[in-house]
């Protein structure tokens, strides 16, 4: 039986209680509406810059002005470029018939590490390099990763990557030394548009829902929130979305769950296997005695 995420936590407690800090300051997070992104990708430029995140190649992709491919060890923020053609209704013979005749769009939204509720690659990580900070974020401590690669495939969003040439696991931190002293991250900072929004998250939630709600009294019938649901199966996330159409179209899992959740059952098998092993072992040698 797979373990159940809501008893994970208790109730009321927060990721940053979980992990040992009894007196911490709300959980902060990001939210991203992707309708009023525009694509400038200030963000990547600002996250890079702040952070010291070397160049990816800058390399032409194929994928329209999508230029860096999606997040890794080198791409902490990536804004993807998506184009749509809409499907248009026609009446054919008394018949609804569906066409490519349509308009086309662009779909573009800064993709970002979730610092998920219930994190697995905090789960599997033997150096405690990944850590969970005070304001319930989810940052590796490059100082102490060993490079094993455990958390890699772990995140349940393909989120962490080990870097060409270095080894360690990378990755977003939240700007933790920037909202340590009180200063937005740098992606939020630079965003022109507010398509990225950081602050408390249960405010964020709270912004989120009434801009879901404005959407949805328009017209836009698709909006929908993405990582805003708690009782998902990774708890919620610390970054959650506003997307225009289904996740997968945004290169997101549909239903992303703790890749850890089992681990506590196959812990008790493998304990009950070992006892086992060792009463066989012991009536062995007590078979032998004279």
């Amino acid at each position: 039986m797979a373990v159940d995420l809501e008893s994970l936590l208790l109730e009321d407690e927060t990721p940053a209680h979980a992990s040992g800090y009894r007196d911490h300051p709300p959980r902060m997070g990001f939210f991203t509406d992707t309708s009023v992104c525009i694509g400038c990708k200030a963000c990547e430029v600002a996250c890079k810059e702040w952070n010291q995140v070397p160049e990816d190649g800058l390399n032409f992709t194929g994928m329209s002005y999508d230029n860096t491919g999606g997040l890794g060890a080198d791409t902490w923020r990536h804004v993807a470029f998506i184009e749509q053609r809409r499907r248009v209704a026609h009446q054919v013979s008394g018949e609804e018939v569906q066409d490519d005749g349509g308009s086309l769009r662009w779909l573009m939204s800064s993709d970002v590490c979730k610092h998920c509720t219930h994190a697995a690659c905090l789960d599997v990580c033997p150096t405690g390099a990944l850590m969970r900070t005070e304001f319930g974020t989810v940052v590796v401590q490059e100082d102490i990763c060993n490079g094993c690669g455990y958390c890699i495939p772990a995140c349940p969003y393909g989120v962490i990557d080990q870097r060409q040439g270095d080894g360690r696991a990378w990755k977003c931190t939240l700007c933790y030394d920037r909202i340590s002293i009180g200063v937005e991250p740098a992606c939020a900072k630079a965003c022109p548009t507010d398509s990225i929004q950081f602050g408390e998250l249960d405010e964020l939630h709270h912004r989120a829902d009434q801009r879901l709600a404005q959407l949805h009294a328009a017209g836009v019938s698709d909006a929908r929130l993405y990582g805003r649901d708690e009782g998902d199966g990774v708890g919620g996330d610390g970054a959650f979305f506003l997307l225009l159409d289904e996740p997968e179209v945004y290169g997101l899992p549909p239903d992303p769950v703790v890749t850890t959740r089992d681990l506590p059952e196959m812990w008790v098998r493998v304990g009950a296997a070992a006892l086992g092993i060792v009463s066989v072992i012991a009536t062995s040698f007590i078979g032998r005695r004279p």
